[in-house]
């Protein structure tokens, strides 16, 4: 029914009424939002005769926009009531405007219009800063910055604190982020909310921490930190919250020109660290190694870790891991890691030097350079697998009716064949290739009587020094195992080209042997190397090899005669 009436009072003419001004507060600081209340009041004219007629749009309202541009109007809100005064029906409109103030200093609400009312001009004070000495009025919000360092070089990192101060129950709140074009910002965590007093008033915090890093010289000037929000009082009353802050400009130095490394890492803390070697540095030829080295940064991301070295010595060889980064953010910052899994096989017997790795760096607490180190390892290899290979089985009795023994190579045939090995892994598919051409030729040019095998001596001595070879590396499960495999089979049929040990598997037609060096190459890739699981599976394959030594070994052809072009020897 008020609805009713006041509209019917606004269609209409009425009687000249009154408009009033009343901020709820004439001093406030830099950045608080002001909540001014407009009452326009006036004598109610009642005439049913066009109450259809009455268009809601044509609603009046105050000039309020006589305001800008020292205030900006965030909200508007209107009610309605209506009163009787000495028998006269009132009608009052009340406006509610929360409004922000563009600057500091003494602002004016010049004077509104209402219909044929007009307010009074009020004066509003909005002071700059915050303290008892510059009021008696407290602020409900305000933000405050503040950072770890007053310059920072480029790349460094800058810890940024954001905290946001407010009063009330807090309904509504949007706090901005820092953001720059030319610097990379980072959030450490999560917010923290506690309690805390300011000047006799307790506030609510909220707290939020940033890592930037700028990527460019000069000074880092940050756009300032916006908040809004809507609080209510202990009142009950709905207050709107507003408030920036800008952050000073920082100075951001150039690399300084005593610093040396190849990467510019400026951190409070570097350290290199290493595992996986055996204390005593001393391990055997072909044992499978793991080294891990880590590098870890306090105020760095993972990112800009630069790649570790994976310089080996060449009687190492050497497969590493794909790096693993990762940062962990803690309110004081980044800590950051770079860690390299190399997994090392000594290939050769002998001292072996592992490079150091050196790793420069700037120091920003004591603002030098230092230098993280990995002093350099020298590992002693030893070939102790010759030794502890048991004689092979006793092999059928030959047309003289004598009984061979499979012994262990000569003296110095072992400390040979070591010193070659990592000559024949580089060159034996070169090798292989040339002995086949080299003999084909030969059976090409003096026909079949250049087919007459070697003397038995000279068979005995070479190839039962190479299955040698071959049985170490079986029972070691060394990564070589294929190699030798290839260099046996080779001396044994020479009329043939075996460049891989699927070759051989396919020559011999053996499933048993297949099977086991599948499972050799499983576990070398798994890393087991010599652990205690791999030992029945590497009998194994010393048993399928035994075997096939035991065995006839197979010609070419049922003739005897070489085929034109061997195999992957083609015109």
């Amino acid at each position: 029914m008020t609805g009713l009436w006041l509209l019917l009072a606004l269609a209409f003419p009425a009687c000249a009424g009154e408009l009033s001004v009343e901020p709820d507060r004439k001093q406030l600081y830099e950045g608080e939002v002001l909540t001014v209340t407009v009452k326009g009041t006036m004598e109610l004219d009642i005439n049913l005769s066009n109450l259809f007629e009455f268009d809601l749009s044509q609603l009046p309202a105050p000039d309020i926009e006589k305001v800008e541009p020292d205030f900006e109007i965030l909200a508007r809100n209107q009610q309605y009531s209506i009163r009787t005064v000495n028998s006269q029906m009132i009608g009052e409109i009340t406006w509610t405007y929360q409004l922000a103030p563009t600057r500091t200093g003494e602002l004016t609400i010049p004077e509104l219009t209402f219909r044929d009312a007009t307010s009074k001009p009020v004066t509003i004070d909005v002071i700059s800063g915050s303290g008892p000495d510059q009021g008696p009025e407290v602020r409900d919000s305000f933000v405050e910055l503040s950072a770890d360092k007053a310059e920072v070089y480029v790349q460094e990192q800058l810890t940024l604190t954001v905290r946001l101060f407010f009063s009330g129950n807090l309904i509504r709140g949007e706090l901005s982020e820092p953001e720059h074009p030319h610097a990379i910002i980072e959030s450490l965590g999560k917010q923290q909310e506690y309690t805390r007093y300011r000047d006799g008033v307790r506030y609510r915090v909220v707290e939020r921490r940033y890592a930037v890093f700028p990527q460019r010289t000069g000074e880092l000037d940050l756009p300032p930190i916006r908040f809004e929000g809507q609080a209510r009082t202990q009142e009950g009353k709905l207050r709107f919250l507003r408030d920036s802050e800008e952050f000073f400009a920082v100075p951001v130095k150039p690399v300084p020109d005593e610093f040396t490394g190849d990467t510019w890492l400026p951190a409070s803390d570097l350290s290199l660290a290493e595992s996986g070697l055996p204390p005593t540095l001393e391990v055997d030829l072909g044992e499978n190694l793991t080294r891990r080295i880590t590098l870890k940064a306090s105020d760095l991301p993972s990112e800009a870790l630069p790649p570790l070295p994976e310089d080996t010595p060449p009687g190492i060889r050497a497969y590493p891991d794909q790096p693993q980064r990762s940062t962990q953010m803690t309110p004081e910052g980044l800590t950051s890691t770079l860690e390299q899994t190399i997994a090392l096989v000594p290939v050769r017997a002998g001292e072996m030097t592992l490079p150091e790795v050196r790793i420069a760096w700037w120091d920003t607490d004591t603002d030098s350079q230092q230098v993280a180190v990995i002093p350099a390892r020298t590992l002693s290899v030893t070939d102790t697998g010759a030794a502890a290979v048991p004689p092979s089985p006793e092999p059928p009795a030959d047309d003289s009716g004598t009984t061979g023994m499979a012994t262990g190579p000569e003296p110095g045939t072992s400390q040979e064949a070591t010193v070659s090995i990592w000559a024949w892994v580089s060159l034996a598919l070169v090798i292989a290739w040339a002995a086949t051409a080299a003999g084909w030729w030969r059976s090409r040019k003096n026909g079949q009587g250049s087919n007459r095998p070697p003397a038995s001596h000279e068979v005995d001595s070479n190839e039962r020094a190479l299955f040698d070879e071959l049985i170490i590396a079986a029972r070691k499960g060394s990564a070589e195992t294929p190699h030798y495999l290839i260099r046996w089979m080779q001396h044994r049929h020479p009329d043939r080209l075996f460049q891989t040990a699927g070759d051989v598997v396919k020559f011999l037609g053996d499933d048993t042997l297949a099977a086991e060096l599948e499972r050799l190459q499983a576990d070398l890739f798994a890393g087991k190397g010599k652990a205690e699981s791999g030992l029945a599976e590497r009998k194994a394959l010393v048993r399928a090899l035994e075997k096939i030594r035991r065995g006839k070994a197979r010609t070419t052809r049922e003739d005897g005669l070489r085929p034109l072009y061997p195999d992957n020897l083609s015109p």
